[in-house]
């Protein structure tokens, strides 16, 4: 008696994020027969037209790769049946996919998505949830339907989120888990198990919306603690922005500082060897790293050997 034909798969990712799952899928015994990403875009200084992570990783590993527009299309659509998938694996593709493109794999789309839904369904779950202060993340394996990260879930990995964490460094954590969660899953499935998928309960959705850099300006009228998640979410991009003593700067390292100013917002409270402390409308930020402009991220006493008027004594 043969050995059954393995799992033909169609991989639908774009950033860095979804590397690791192309990978998980690649090693799980499955067969992927197509990647598709984004079309490639203008990046660097000279914006030249750059493949995204995951077409740099399908080309290497020999995987054929289509980059359409959109898959609302009839000819679209008959390109993917073509593939005969049995599953369809969307990991941050970043193109909507319609309900007749979800019906196309004999068992559906799965998603995997950087959040514990149902909080957090959208474009930023990642930076959305260290900005609110959660206590901790995860990734859902998720069965995928029409809506907005609205399918029931197969499968939940979860993270605490610590005050050291970054956008960066929560990032590569949750993309490890998603490519640990997707192999499990593609193992227990290649098993002949049919996985649980539970709906998602209606209470607790919150959106995490797309970023946007004219969020980055960090505003000294509001709570410092506020402002130490901004820092954190926004690194490495785009990196908070704020005025210290008159100069814009980046901000890429600060911590809140429990004190009662007496002094207005965004005033400096003192500046030394720990960093320079900032009047906020709650509290103070201790900034401890800086970027200036046209300049390399630095260490804040750095920063004030350029800027010795600031230095006071603590």
């Amino acid at each position: 008696m043969s050995a059954p034909a393995p799992l033909r798969i169609v991989f639908a990712g774009t950033p860095e994020f979804s590397v690791p799952c192309l990978a998980a899928c690649r090693t799980s015994g499955a067969e992927v027969v197509a990647a598709y990403t984004q079309p490639d875009r203008p990046a660097g200084r000279g914006r030249k037209l750059t493949p995204s992570p995951v077409k740099q990783a399908a080309l290497e590993a020999g995987i054929p790769v289509e980059q359409p527009e959109s898959l609302r299309d009839t000819s679209a659509r008959e390109r993917l049946a073509a593939y005969a998938p049995d599953l369809m694996v969307v990991v941050a593709y970043g193109l909507i996919l319609p309900r007749k493109v979800l019906a196309i794999p004999r068992l559906g789309c799965w998603n995997v998505h950087a959040s514990l839904l149902p909080r957090w369904r959208g474009a930023a779950p990642i930076q959305r949830a260290i900005l609110a202060g959660d206590a901790e993340s995860g990734v859902d394996l998720m069965q995928m339907e029409a809506g907005l990260d609205t399918g029931p879930v197969l499968l939940e990995r979860r993270t605490p989120i610590s005050g050291d964490d970054t956008g960066g460094s929560l990032h590569d954590r949750l993309a490890a888990l998603g490519a640990g969660i997707l192999a499990e899953g593609l193992r227990r499935v290649m098993a002949g198990e049919t996985l649980t998928a539970t709906p998602q309960p209606e209470a607790g959705v919150t959106y995490a919306h797309k970023l946007d850099k004219a969020e980055a300006l960090l505003d000294f009228t509001r709570p410092a603690i506020e402002l130490e998640r901004q820092v954190r979410a926004f690194d490495p991009w785009p990196v908070a922005e704020g005025e210290i003593a008159g100069e814009r700067v980046r901000v890429w390292g600060a911590r809140a500082i429990d004190t009662a100013p007496s002094a207005a917002a965004g005033t400096v409270l003192a500046a030394g060897r720990d960093g320079i402390d900032i009047a906020c409308g709650g509290g103070a930020l201790r900034v401890t790293a800086i970027q200036r402009a046209g300049g390399k991220r630095i260490s804040a006493s750095d920063y004030l050997n350029a800027r010795a008027e600031l230095r006071t004594p603590r």
